[in-house]
């Protein structure tokens, strides 16, 4: 996701809040430009009221509530920042995100939703819009949104579905009512995903992908993970997306390649040489299961130049 931003938004300043010290030490020492490692002992320390809710819930929901908090404390601790934007690290550009930027001119708030296909509306009871990228403007209604978010995970946010509540993602539900100023964007090139590619109308031109004749800015690579040797696991089939013979070499071997970089980088700085998106994390029956479910139905790409 940094390679990709840094290509196409140079001034792009990452703050990355490290959640193990194993991290905040390799990205110390890689000194990425533009990138400020967080280590999470600092953090914590300076938002006392997360220690509370890290005694009562898991360890992925811990990290879920953490999200509003560090908006929080950067716009709190660093007056330079007029806006902030929350990043999944999933994420990865293949365009300039300025149209997004220029549609929030006169905005407090931005939320994307998540656009799911007809026959997969039923999603929507996980939330409208999706904690992929979101954004924040410092003046009275975007910190007032804000600081909601904030107070709303500290008091619940579980990795379950509990009325009108899921993890840190259902609250955004309620950012429209609530609050002023806040857009709901619209580009269908932002956050395409999964579980959106087969509502949208895509096409190639120039080597770059148009979602419903716009470019592409950014996919979101949720759930994407290799199954075995050069073999990588899709979710097309269960999202009813129609095949599109660019979307390879265009979408998924770029992202691949970036991955592969990325790991032997890590390795130069001392990172475990398996790291999570490059190891086999499920067992033998799981992953020949999966293996052959993504033969039979071609839901695969093979991650080669």
């Amino acid at each position: 996701m940094y390679e990709s931003l840094r290509h196409h938004c140079p001034d792009a300043r990452l703050f990355v809040l490290c959640l193990s010290e194993e991290c905040h030490a390799a990205l110390t020492r890689l000194s990425l430009p533009g990138l400020v490692p967080i280590r999470l002992e600092t953090f914590e320390i300076e938002n006392p009221s997360l220690a509370a809710a890290k005694a009562n819930r898991s360890l992925v929901e811990y990290y879920f509530t953490c999200t509003p908090s560090l908006l929080d404390w950067l716009l709190r601790t660093r007056a330079e920042i007029e806006i902030l934007s929350y990043l999944d690290g999933d994420l990865y550009f293949f365009s300039d995100p300025e149209p997004i930027f220029e549609s929030f001119k006169a905005f407090s708030s931005l939320v994307i939703a998540h656009r799911f296909h007809p026959r997969r509306k039923f999603m929507e009871v996980y939330g409208l819009y999706n904690v992929g990228w979101l954004s924040f403007r410092r003046d009275p209604d975007g910190l007032a949104c804000l600081a909601w978010w904030r107070d709303r995970c500290l008091e619940w946010c579980y990795d379950r579905l509990e009325n009108d509540r899921f993890a840190d993602q259902k609250y955004l539900d309620r950012f429209p009512e609530l609050f002023r100023g806040v857009l709901v964007l619209d580009h269908p090139g932002a956050n395409l995903a999964p579980w959106n590619l087969g509502r949208h109308q895509l096409h190639s031109r120039d080597g770059q992908i148009l979602v419903d004749g716009q470019p592409l800015i950014f996919f979101h690579f949720q759930g994407f993970k290799r199954l075995w040797g050069p073999l990588w696991r899709l979710r097309h089939r269960e999202n009813f997306v129609p095949h599109y013979s660019f979307l390879a070499p265009l979408l998924y071997r770029p992202y691949i390649n970036a991955l592969l970089r990325g790991h032997a980088l890590g390795l130069k700085v001392g990172l475990d040489g398996d790291e999570p998106i490059l190891k086999r994390t499920f067992s033998k029956r799981g992953r020949l299961r999966d293996i052959a479910s993504a033969l039979v139905y071609g839901d695969f790409v093979l991650g080669r130049p």
